[in-house]
């Protein structure tokens, strides 16, 4: 488990007034986790809380990330990498982990799922399209689980 325990910020509050919380985790907090939080977001609006932070957050968000969730109408351009934030973690209902590996927190009473999937890394603008379609069809997943309605 990292040692990381930086508060969230104003706009990473975890909210206790029953409205769903999903943590997506990643190492860099630079890719995958920012383009399933954007898709969450997109999708769901504020019918649910979303969040996400890396072990070793990168400086950054990813370039590509961005043009590839810029192409289906989603702006990620002004997130940031950051840590996860253990008050976080114990609010979110659902975490969603991305490779993270035993550097991802874990707590008891939480829903855990592991996503396995490529990391955009250095990847090339049509292997990022590839891992952005498949968040979406997970995200979309997660929301009939969590019965959450797509917002128009």
């Amino acid at each position: 488990m990292s040692d990381v325990s930086v508060g969230p910020g104003p706009a990473e509050r975890p909210v206790t007034d029953g409205t769903p919380a999903v943590l997506f985790l990643c190492v860099q907090n630079a890719g995958r986790s920012q383009m399933a939080a954007g898709w969450l977001r997109h999708l769901a609006g504020d019918a649910v809380e979303v969040f996400s932070g890396g072990s070793e957050p990168a400086g950054n968000v990813n370039h590509t990330a961005v043009e590839a969730m810029a192409e289906v109408g989603i702006d990620i351009a002004d997130e940031h990498p950051k840590p996860w934030a253990d008050e976080t973690v114990r609010a979110a209902g659902v975490v969603i982990t991305m490779g993270c590996g035993d550097a991802c927190p874990v707590y008891p009473g939480k829903r855990y799922e592991e996503w396995e999937l490529a990391d955009p890394a250095d990847q090339p603008i049509e292997v990022v399209r590839e891992v952005r379609d498949e968040i979406r069809r997970r995200v979309g997943v997660l929301m009939e689980s969590l019965d959450l309605a797509v917002r128009a």
